[in-house]
Parts: structure tokens; sequence; C-alpha cells
């Protein structure tokens, strides 16, 4: 544990700028549950709603409101995401990330000046928009800038600030939904833009990527990039070996840009990972966990979710730490998978067996937060992010995190339908759908997920390459770091001497 902390101070100054990158991740994070707790709110149901005397809270929603509020910025995220590979080609990932806060901006703008629902729904696609860029691109900078022993932390930011803004957003909305004027939405919306405005001025103290620099040919401007990242006061063996080594592997997938085999088989394993969150059942609860709580009887939805959010926000803790420091991403993976299908499977009989006892699905859901958080969550991002080549890295994360995107508004637009009152009413019975869809998770990541902890993005480039089967990653010994290490030392002559860039390139 000494020498992980030692590990964790020495690069001190790379995990600074990935935390202040992941942040991006929040934004998604407060929006999904900020905006979801709204349809519980009377404040915002007396604009947007309309009066019900039968319900609890004096007003009501209709479905299609509902479906639009939430899949509208789903959709959002979708298009951006699938367009993200191209603008990859032209913008870093710094800019793609200035280009979301402006979105935002906008975004938040329409919402609080809104007062009728079709107003509202150009909000949410912008927004929507500004989140799919934010997700997609403060991901793929941390998986990139990250040293390989420290990719799994870095990269699991995204569910720590996603629960965070979760936290956030159902904490606004809990001390503002006695408010019956428009400030019981429009604070929530007005907090949207605290996140964007604070990484607009950071992202100018955040260096570019090094290999999407070296993949667009600017070498020099990579190598002074990955300085910056490891701080002044790196190991300089260290850091031509790991230049040396990115250099090398930005020449091999050029080599080998033609293996389509190769590159189809890590664009798929990286949409199956990014379906499988909305596999989880995730999107379900974040959306609609107040009002779903609110429709099943539950005396305090809005506590209950916010407890929800935190004990989430302890799982992916929980979640960062086994995966950096005790077992590897799979492992989690398929505990994750395990007890987020019994969870929900029990929540379901309980409401089958016990209807007028919703105590039991908030004890159950509280138990499934914890895995999927700390599990599923915190390792899909990393494993996508991973699993694909550095050249293609934009292209299939984005489109990959666009599959996500449909999957999750499909959840979100079709939740409606089954636990509306005024429709199915299935209640917590919805959760027998995710049991299922969980327990699919669980066959797929024991049979097609391979173990990469510790490995440089090059050397799994290397492995892939060779067609290891997923089960065999953790086994192959690989040349490339063994090879620039002995490379590098020769071409420091045994001494104490920096080797220049024109050296490490040349080796």
């Amino acid at each position: 544990m000494k020498s992980s902390l030692q590990s964790l101070y020495a690069h001190r100054k790379c995990l600074i700028i990935c935390v202040v990158v992941a942040i991006a991740n929040m934004q998604y994070g407060f929006d999904s549950s900020g905006i979801g707790g709204l349809q519980a709110m009377p404040g915002f149901l007396k604009i947007f709603g309309f009066k019900d005397p039968a319900s609890p809270m004096g007003y009501g929603i209709d479905s299609t409101v509902q479906q639009l509020m939430s899949s509208l910025l789903t959709l959002g995220s979708f298009t951006s995401s699938l367009l993200a590979g191209f603008a990859s080609d032209f913008l870093g990932r710094r800019s793609a990330l200035w280009i979301a806060c402006i979105f935002n901006a906008v975004a938040c703008a329409v919402q609080i000046a809104s007062t009728t629902p079709k107003v509202l729904y150009i909000g949410r696609i912008i927004i929507g928009f500004a989140n799919g860029f934010f997700v997609t691109f403060s991901n793929i900078y941390t998986a990139e800038v990250a040293p390989a022993h420290l990719r799994g932390i870095t990269v699991a930011l995204f569910a720590f600030w996603v629960n965070l803004g979760s936290i956030i957003g159902t904490v606004v909305d809990y001390y503002t939904k006695e408010r019956m004027d428009k400030l019981s939405y429009q604070i929530p919306l007005i907090c949207l833009y605290i996140v964007p405005t604070f990484l607009s001025v950071a992202l100018f103290f955040v260096p570019e990527s090094p290999r999407w620099l070296l993949h667009h040919g600017k070498e020099e401007q990579a190598r002074r990039s990955l300085v910056r990242l490891r701080g002044n006061n790196a190991d300089q063996t260290n850091l031509e070996i790991e230049w040396a080594e990115m250099v090398r592997g930005v020449s091999k997938e050029k080599e080998t840009a033609n293996t389509v085999g190769v590159d189809l088989r890590r664009t798929i394993l990286c949409y199956c990972m990014m379906a499988s969150q909305t596999a989880s059942g995730i999107w379900f609860i974040i959306g609609y966990n107040t009002y779903y709580y609110s429709i099943i009887g539950v005396g305090k939805s809005f506590q209950y979710s916010i407890m929800n959010t935190c004990v989430g926000f302890v799982g992916v803790n929980v979640g960062m730490f086994f995966i950096t420091y005790i077992v590897g991403r799979r492992s989690v993976l398929i505990f994750g998978a395990s007890a987020c299908s019994l969870t929900q499977l029990a929540s379901a009989i309980s409401a089958t067996v016990r209807p007028s006892s919703p105590d039991l699905v908030v004890a159950f859901t509280a138990i499934y937060m914890v895995s999927v958080n700390g599990c599923i969550r915190v390792a899909s991002y990393l494993v996508a992010t991973e699993v694909v080549s550095s050249r293609l890295r934009a292209w299939s994360v984005g489109s990959a995190t666009s599959l996500g995107y449909l999957l999750a508004w499909l959840t979100s637009y079709c939740t409606p339908y089954f636990i509306n009152p005024t429709k199915m009413d299935w209640g917590a019975k919805y959760n027998y759908i995710w049991a299922g869809s969980s327990f699919l998770l669980l066959v797929f990541y024991f049979f097609f997920i391979p173990e990469m902890k510790g490995r440089s993005l090059e050397e799994l480039n290397e492995i892939f390459n060779a067609g290891v089967p997923a089960r065999g990653f953790s086994k192959y010994q690989c040349a490339i770091h063994e090879e620039i290490i002995h490379n590098v030392v020769a071409a420091k002559g045994g001494g104490g001497e920096v080797v220049e860039i024109e050296d490490v390139q040349a080796v």
C-alpha cells in the first residue's frame, strides 16, 4: 500500500489533470438525476403537467412529456457521440470539450426561459449534444494520458463524478421541491452552468493528449505534452521508456491499420461494454427513481433518492479501490452483474408478494445501487476505452457511446409505459426484466471480457494483434515493453544522461 501511495504522489500532476477533465462527467449525472426529480415537483408540474386530485402531489404529468424530457437528452447525446470520430479528426480532446461547454450554456438558457414543453424539448436536445461530447472526450482523454498502472483509477473517475453529480442533483431538487413558482425547477437548471464554467477555464491549463498529437504527426508537441503530464520531477528513464513505447506503438498501429478482424473484435467488445450499462437497468433508476418511489407508495421519495445516490457513490469509491489495487476489471464486472441480477429479482418478488410494503424495494434498490455503481459503472467505461486501438479510439468509443445513449433513450422512452399508473402500472415488478438482462451480462463478462489490468495501451495492441483469447490475456508475455527498455538503456549507454527526443524516436 505504501508503494501505491508513493506512485500516486509521484504522478500527482497527471492525476489532478485527470480529475479536472473527468469533472465533465458530473454534468451528465447532475442533469439525469436533477431533471428526473423535477417530475415529482409540484412547482414544475404546475406549468408542464396537469391537476390530478388523485395524485399524492396534487398534479400529474403526461407520459409523453416524461418520455421526451428524458429521451431527448439521450437522443442529443447519441448524435454528438456518433459525431465524435469525425470531430476527433479535426479537434483535439480539449477543443471538443470547449465546444461542449458552449452548447451547454445555450441549452441551459433555453430550458430556464421555457414555459411550454416544446421549448423545453429543444433545450433537452441541445444539452444532450453537449453531454455526449463531455462524456466521450473526457473519458478518452483520461484513458490516453494516464500511466498504465493508474488507468483504472483515472477512467473510473467517470463513475465517481457521475454519481457525485447525481447526489448534488437530488439534493438541489430536495431543497427546491416545496416552491410553487418557476424557481423550483429553474434553480436546478441554473446549477448546470457551474461545471462547464469551471471546466472551460481549467482547460487552458490542461495539455492535449500526447497520443492524439502523435497520431496527427505532431511529435514535438506530443513530447512536451507528456513531460507536462508527468511533471518536472518525473523519473527520466521511465519517461523515456514510456515515450519510446508510445512512439513505437503509434508506428505499429499504422502498419497494422488494415487488420480488419482485430479491429472488429475490439470494436464489438467496446460496443458491448457501453451497452452493458443500459442492460444493468441503471438508466431506469437514474431517470425515474424519485417518481418511481412516489407511485409505489414510498413516503419519503426525495430523501430515499438522495440515499440511493449516496450509497451508489460509496460503491463507486469501493469499486475504484478494488479495480486499482485488489482485483482486475473482469472479476469486478462478474461480481457486479451477479449482484445486480439478484437484487433486481428480489425487488420484483417483494413487490409481487408484498405490494403494500415498498420498504423492501427501497432496501434492495440500495444494495443494487452499490453493486451497479461499484462494479459495472466503474469498469464499463474503463474497459471500453482501453480495449480499442489508439488510432480508432475516438471513432470506436464515440460510436459505442452513441449506442449506449440510444439504448438509454429506449429505456427512458419505454419506462413510463411500464410504471406509470395510467399505463401498465407494473411499479417494482418492472425489475423482472432487468434481473434477466443483468444475468445475460454475467454470461457475457465471463466468456468474452479479457483482463487488462496493468497493461499499457501499446501492450494491449500487441496482445490483440496476436489473437489471444479472452482468458489468455493475463498470462501473455508482451515483447514491446521489454524491447523498449532494452533499447532505451542501450541508447543511454548505461549512463545517467537524459536521452534526447531524436534518440528516442530512432529507437
